[in-house]
């Protein structure tokens, strides 16, 4: 799996470098994912801008993040950009639970707001 992980303080942005996210992949998704998150990653960005093909093992993982994050910090899903993805995405309707954001920018944006309103209600670590 090919994947690039940036981290600042409020947030780390895991841009997956695959045009599929797919069985092949999802298992080493999840394992990243559960490593970002035990190291205290509160808020994560996955980039999908180079993922063209999504299937039923790649949502999977991406619901898994979306579980890891729920009550601890914010996962942020962008770069959905190939229509198949998009279009996966939509009749799987998890447009209605998961935190989509149309680009990198305003996800870092997203990110920034949510470590700041942890920090103003003292739920942070």
């Amino acid at each position: 799996m090919k994947y690039n992980v940036d981290k600042t303080e409020t947030y780390a942005k895991l841009e997956l470098e695959e045009e599929n996210l797919n069985s092949l992949i999802a298992p080493n998704l999840k394992s990243e994912f559960v490593f970002l998150r035990n190291e205290g990653v509160r808020n994560l960005i996955f980039d999908l801008n180079q993922v063209k093909y999504v299937d039923s093992s790649g949502l999977s993982s991406i619901l898994t993040a979306n579980r890891l994050w729920k009550g601890y910090g914010s996962f942020i899903l962008t770069g959905i950009e190939h229509p198949s993805v998009k279009k996966l995405i939509e009749i799987s309707r998890l447009e209605t639970i998961l935190t989509i954001i149309p680009t990198v920018d305003e996800a870092k944006d997203y990110a920034a707001m949510s470590a700041l309103q942890s920090a103003l209600t003292g739920e942070e670590e």
